[in-house]
């Protein structure tokens, strides 16, 4: 029987370390923004949810992989500034609960079998999901991460490919003003996100010699930086009005709502706090209108609204 029991612990222990070297927690969050461009796609296009049932499926189980190829890829790459910051020192890859030879092996299959099967949904979801991959792979981990206070920039790339991904496994063509709106407020959310984390870890970040923003330029600078893009945030709301003003509003009052907690908040608050409130409210924005568009969406379908 002890025996037994030990063997469970050991199972679940596996399955715990495999979760946080796909990085399960990325690949939720993630799924949000890529139903909410699926969904949309859906609805602007009038296909019923039966008839695109098998994209959606596809789409869903080809993001996921995708995304846990990458967080494999990452993990194992990282391993030597993993060990150093606080929250990351605890992962299997750098704790050797996970050999870096498996954790290569899983992250190739599942690049493979994740752009095979969202090829399956389009051929454009599946270029879109290799793209998102290798940028996040090769120009944001195994370049810019350790170069240059853009590493966030970069990396912004590959994190904003989820709802379009979504989108091109339904429809071809990511042309439309609205997805585009979707793709560009994905790309300049991660700025204010990443740089009030790294505000609150700037010690880990500093001893890693990771050159985040706030670290290498200073809290001002980081101010500065994030205010213009929350107002290039603001002004891509309009681009949700071609599809939908119910969404423009949504949008458009969340972004003036983020900019405002941020020109007052550095005022009233000293860094730590501002840059908490920035990155609690970085959450409640991109979960507000990635789920008002998916159920926007699902009540138009199905309604015929």
């Amino acid at each position: 029987m002890k025996k037994k029991e030990n063997q469970m612990h050991e199972n679940q222990s596996l399955v715990n370390a495999l979760a946080q070297t796909v990085k399960t927690g990325i690949i939720k969050s993630n799924l949000i923004p890529m139903f909410a461009g699926l969904f949309l796609a859906i609805y602007t296009y009038q296909y019923s949810l039966y008839e695109k049932l098998p994209e959606i499926l596809f789409a869903f189980v080809g993001t996921s992989l995708v995304i846990g190829a990458a967080g494999a890829f990452n993990n194992l790459y990282d391993r030597d500034i993993d060990e150093i910051m606080e929250r990351t020192k605890n992962r299997p890859t750098v704790t050797g609960r996970i050999k870096p030879t498996y954790v290569l092996c899983l992250g190739i299959l599942m690049s493979l079998v994740g752009i095979f099967t969202l090829v399956l949904a389009t051929p454009l979801a599946g270029v879109l999901g290799f793209l998102g991959l290798f940028f996040y792979a090769v120009p944001y981990t195994m370049w810019s991460k350790r170069r240059t206070v853009y590493n966030t920039e970069i990396g912004s790339i590959s994190g904003a490919m989820p709802p379009l991904i979504g989108w091109a496994a339904i429809y071809p063509d990511i042309t439309h003003p609205a997805i585009i709106g979707l793709f560009i407020i994905s790309i300049i959310w991660q700025m204010p996100h990443f740089y009030a984390i790294a505000i609150r870890k700037h010690k880990e970040y500093q001893a890693a010699r990771v050159p985040m923003l706030p670290v290498v330029k200073g809290i001002r600078r980081t101010y500065i930086q994030t205010n213009i893009y929350l107002v290039v945030v603001v002004a891509t709301s309009f681009l949700l009005g071609t599809l939908s003003l119910g969404l423009q509003l949504v949008a458009l009052l969340l972004s003036l709502s983020w900019l405002s907690l941020s020109i007052i908040g550095y005022h009233r608050m000293d860094s730590e706090k501002w840059a908490k409130s920035m990155f609690l409210f970085s959450l409640i924005y991109m979960t507000v209108l990635f789920s008002t568009v998916i159920i926007y969406s699902l009540m138009g379908t199905i309604f015929n609204l």
